[in-house]
């Protein structure tokens, strides 16, 4: 697990937006500006607010859907770079709001398909990205994305990139892992509070079972914080950058998967109580000797779910096996 470098570089130009030179296969900010053909450098592009353009369109950013716009150009550039995009990759960017991530991962990549929630957004990015036969818009919520399905059309393992709403972090990222077979890695804009719990040990508070699936099934990387003055709006908390790629095999050996979930979910939904009390609220069908089993491989009934380290809970798992 690799942790950030303390450095200020990453958030030198906070509070400044991509524009367009008329090259780019779109116009300026404006809703009424078709798009043009040809592609040009993004990089050398001409700098303009996200701000007025959302004016320019006559958009809000929407609390409800967690909207925060990246408006820093160095980060957009360090997020990119850290995907590490290939010619023949294929990405799935989620949330990408008015395109500006789009177009550098367009230039980069094979394939893009871009999902956004907000049916005014999707119509703006249809347009932006007119010249570029390779990128698909779809307007869907991104937890209702079937993502084996994707890989099944697309033939091969597909690079995520994206802005992760806050609200629905936890939950996608623990979709993300149930089809991890989809994807060959995962570069993602999150919550800090987020990013410590992907990466706490045993023994802390932000120990839990996204912690625990995280670390068994990831090699995880944290290269960077962001600060609240790279969006529009700023939230009200730093941000992370966390890349995932999945391990060979897993840290330890679970003999059975699906039971080694349900066993930690079981714990920690009851996190205040010990083990053997969490347990038997948990809904679980437990052997009648739940407390006799947990003792003889050295598993103190009494201890609390977030003492215990990931090999301590495949032991478990397996010795309540019925």
């Amino acid at each position: 697990m690799k942790f950030p470098h303390e450095s200020p570089s990453p958030f030198d130009g906070g509070g400044r937006g991509w524009g367009w030179t008329k090259q780019r296969p779109f116009g300026p900010p404006s809703p009424s500006s078709p798009p043009t053909e040809g592609r040009g450098d993004f990089w050398r592009g001409i700098m303009v607010s996200i701000k007025k353009e959302l004016e320019a369109y006559g958009l809000i950013p929407r609390k409800s859907l967690g909207q925060h716009f990246l408006v820093d150009r160095n980060i957009l550039k360090k997020v990119v770079q850290t995907a590490r995009i290939k010619k023949e990759d294929v990405v799935l960017e989620v949330g990408p709001g008015l395109g500006m991530m789009t177009l550098v991962l367009a230039d980069q990549a094979k394939r893009v398909v871009a999902v956004e929630i907000d049916s005014k957004l999707v119509e703006i990015l249809k347009k932006k990205v007119g010249g570029y036969p390779h990128v698909e818009v779809i307007q869907k919520d991104i937890l209702e994305m079937d993502f084996k399905q994707l890989h099944q059309r697309e033939g091969q393992p597909i690079k995520v990139v994206a802005n992760l709403p806050y609200q629905i972090s936890t939950p996608l990222l623990f979709q993300f892992i149930e089809a991890k077979e989809a994807f060959s890695s995962l570069t993602l804009m999150l919550q800090k509070e987020v990013a410590e719990r992907m990466t706490a040990p045993p023994g802390g508070k932000d120990y839990g079972p996204l912690s625990i699936f995280i670390q068994l099934a990831t090699d995880l990387s944290l290269p960077f914080f962001i600060k609240p003055s790279c969006f529009f709006p700023p939230p009200k908390v730093d941000s992370a950058v966390v890349h995932m790629t999945w391990k060979d095999r897993p840290t330890v050996t679970i003999q059975d998967m699906e039971w080694f979930k349900k066993v930690v979910r079981g714990c920690f939904n009851y996190r205040r109580k010990t083990l053997i009390n969490g347990l038997k609220y948990s809904g679980l069908l437990l052997p009648a000797d739940t407390a006799e089993r947990m003792n003889r491989v050295g598993m103190d009934p009494q201890r609390r779910p977030e003492t215990l380290t990931l090999q301590e809970f495949a032991n478990l798992a397996e010795a309540l096996k019925t």
